[in-house]
């Protein structure tokens, strides 16, 4: 049973502006340079307290049973780890594509953390919460502190960007093309770079960097190939994470509106603005 009616909270979607492969290690799992910025392309969430201690999914999302659904898994988590008897009806408004490279299902748990560590009242710090988060996926810190960030390790050791180091919160156009694409495969490709020189913050700054998994993806998946090449006309394309989403910054809407008027078919279109932090800050600040 409920205690009170659902709350919303956002749950952003992430660009990865660049992603440098630097080593493998012992347990197989790649260590990566990168760098973190938010959009304003959002799932969001509607959490609703229960006093029953039941932690209950109240939207199905194609394809992906309760006990895989990351937002169940980070609730759950969080309940065990704080020994709290409540629970949560839980309803997820999907808007950023699966498979994507966007980090929807991390961001979907991170929110879920983030708002039950409230409306539970368990005042965990934010870096026990993201220490948490991290063992549901490496992502997951990242959209817990809600701030964009340079990457390491496997993409949780954290360094926030702040003025001037953080990006520039510019627009961006990104196409998904109609594919899912496996980042197990992937990194799993015994073709993919892994012993990228590793940089620094000014050296990104300086040079852009690229993006490791280019070539593995290109060729695994010809339909992500189209849609970067596509968009290359009009500037310089970009990976985010393993895909499928490709992106281009643009320096203005109204130019992202003119490219996005011919887009492919076969590929879906956003129009997003940059965020260095996430709106899930501002939420938490109206909670206050």
């Amino acid at each position: 049973m409920s205690e009170q009616g659902p709350r919303r909270w956002p749950a952003p979607a992430k660009l990865n502006l660049f992603l440098h492969i630097v080593g493998r290690r012992a347990d197989g799992y790649h260590e990566l340079q990168s760098v973190f910025q938010f959009v304003d392309l959002c799932d969001e969430l509607e959490i609703a307290v229960r006093t029953d201690g039941q932690i209950a999914r109240r939207s199905e999302i194609l394809d992906v049973p309760a006990e895989r659904d990351l937002c169940i898994r980070a609730a759950r988590a969080l309940q065990r780890a704080a020994g709290s008897a409540l629970g949560a009806d839980i309803q997820l408004h999907k808007r950023i594509p699966i498979g994507a490279g966007l980090g929807g299902g991390s961001s979907d748990a991170a929110t879920c953390l983030v708002a039950l560590n409230r409306l539970w009242g368990l005042h965990w710090s934010i870096d026990r919460l993201a220490a948490l988060g991290l063992t549901l996926g490496a992502d997951v810190p990242v959209f817990v502190r809600g701030r964009a960030a340079w990457a390491e390790g496997v993409g949780e050791r954290l360094t926030l960007l702040y003025p001037p180091l953080a990006p520039v919160e510019t627009n961006y156009l990104i196409l998904k093309p109609n594919v899912f694409v496996g980042t197990a495969e992937v990194f799993q490709d015994p073709e993919l770079t892994r012993n990228s020189p590793a940089i620094t913050i000014h050296g990104f700054l300086k040079s852009g960097g690229r993006n490791d998994c280019w070539s593995v993806v290109r060729r695994r998946y010809p339909e992500v190939a189209r849609a970067f090449d596509w968009l290359s006309q009009f500037g310089t394309a970009r990976l985010t994470g393993t895909g499928a989403c490709v992106f281009l910054a643009c320096e203005s809407m109204e130019r992202g509106r003119a490219i996005m008027r011919d887009a492919p078919s076969d590929c879906d279109a956003y129009l997003v603005r940059g965020l260095n932090d996430s709106p899930l800050l501002g939420r938490l600040a109206a909670e206050a």
